[in-house]
């Protein structure tokens, strides 16, 4: 009651009101910056890996120093039976220069049994335009399916024709040419990740084939998982199952350095932005410190009227916790409401070019605004100690002497 009255008093200085509201409203900005920012790299970092998830294998299984995986259908099959594997998909990559329309850029091409990879790749599931479709046309001309990138800088649209060059070239009595395909755009892809939308192509897996001279093998067999994060532990399954020469690589493996930074983002925001926090409650530090010297004299009468020094003590303690806790729900509200609205209608553009993703995700975790509050509060509690302490220590003959 007395803690309660100290702060709703309307006979408090000016001064001592406005460092109270600023106490306030430097714990609710605290709270609340760190909680956006939170919720922002978490956003990134979930968008990111769901994307990434979408367009490449969990895990890779290929043999280094060969000439490919030449019994790949039954060493699929065989692999598929490991607990755990959705599936098992044969693919050939490759580097190849594209041409359309007087201009030519370097792409990669993945070339994949559609049967397979249908419903199991869920790039195939988001296209723009036009079909999955890699049949022959009239003219004996494969399908291909290009990102919604480079279709739009080109201009390109299902029924257009390009041209792919393969590096791996064929000898004849010239010298070593390059091997040369026609392929006729059957759809474009929208996977929503820059890089792969700007920089891939997808092709039958016999049309990769043959571009690349390399008869009925593939370089690489894909795996997805029902729990992506056991990819580590079923990787080294897969390649003992495989036998020597066989290499496994996960998709935390390939990407080990962005995710890496973005952790080592996390916490270098939470250290930072937590310092607002810590000057807020140095403010509240200030503030009891000046209730006390206010309230010397009332402190002085309860100490005389018999009150005990640790319900003196308390009474500044749940000052301080009132204003860190006001501060802290307040910042919570502002945090996660803000979050929620520009995660929501992606109010924040970005360019995919750097980015990778078109706007600035926000997912707000629960337990990271568990342990801001927990943080807060406990800075708020800290900073009542002195304040409280000293106030318990006054001794009422100094101070009511003259009175």
């Amino acid at each position: 009651m007395v803690a309660r009255r100290y702060l709703r008093s309307p006979n408090r200085p000016t001064v001592l009101r406005l460092v109270t509201l600023f106490s306030v409203l430097g714990v609710a900005a605290g709270v609340a910056t760190l909680v956006i920012a939170l919720a922002m790299n978490s956003g990134f970092r979930e968008t990111l890996q769901d994307r990434l998830l979408g367009v490449t294998a969990h895990i890779s299984l290929t043999r280094p120093g060969t000439g490919g995986i030449p019994n790949y259908q039954v060493l699929a099959e065989q692999l598929g039976q490991i607990e755990g594997v959705r599936s098992v998909t044969p693919a050939i990559y490759q580097t190849v220069l594209l041409s359309f329309g007087g201009e030519a850029r370097g792409v990669v091409t993945k070339g994949i049994d559609v049967a397979r990879e249908e419903k199991r790749d869920e790039v195939l599931q988001k296209l723009s335009a036009g079909h999955l479709d890699f049949a022959p046309d009239g003219e004996g001309i494969d399908g291909l399916l290009v990102g919604k990138q480079l279709a739009d800088e080109w201009k390109m649209q299902p029924g257009d024709y390009v041209t792919l060059t393969s590096p791996q070239g064929r000898l004849t009595p010239f010298g070593l040419m390059p091997r040369t395909r026609r392929f006729r755009v059957a759809g474009v892809f929208d996977s929503g990740f820059y890089d792969y939308d700007e920089n891939w192509c997808f092709v039958s897996l016999p049309a990769a084939q043959s571009l690349a001279g390399a008869g009925n093998i593939v370089n690489v067999l894909e795996f997805r998982l029902a729990h992506p994060e056991q990819a580590g532990a079923i990787g080294q399954q897969a390649e003992h199952a495989a036998g020597q020469g066989f290499l496994a690589t996960t998709w935390m493996e390939e990407n080990r350095a962005l995710f890496r930074a973005l952790r080592l983002e996390k916490l270098v925001t939470a250290i930072f932005i937590g310092l607002i926090t810590f000057v807020a409650g140095l403010n509240i530090l200030v503030v009891l410190s000046m209730t006390v010297t206010d309230r010397a004299k009332d402190i002085a009468v309860l100490l005389s009227m018999g009150a005990r020094r640790e319900q003196i003590r308390r009474i500044f303690l749940y000052q301080g916790m009132t204003i860190g806790a006001t501060g802290t729900v307040l910042g919570l509200t502002i945090g996660y409401g803000f979050s929620l609205i520009a995660g929501n209608y992606h109010l924040i553009p970005l360019d995919p070019q750097v980015y990778a993703v078109p706007y600035v995700p926000f997912h707000a975790s629960f337990l990271d605004g568990m342990w801001i509050a927990v943080a807060a509060m406990g800075i708020a509690v800290v900073a009542t100690l002195l304040p409280a302490k000293e106030a318990s220590r006054l001794l009422p003959v100094e101070i009511l002497r003259f009175e």
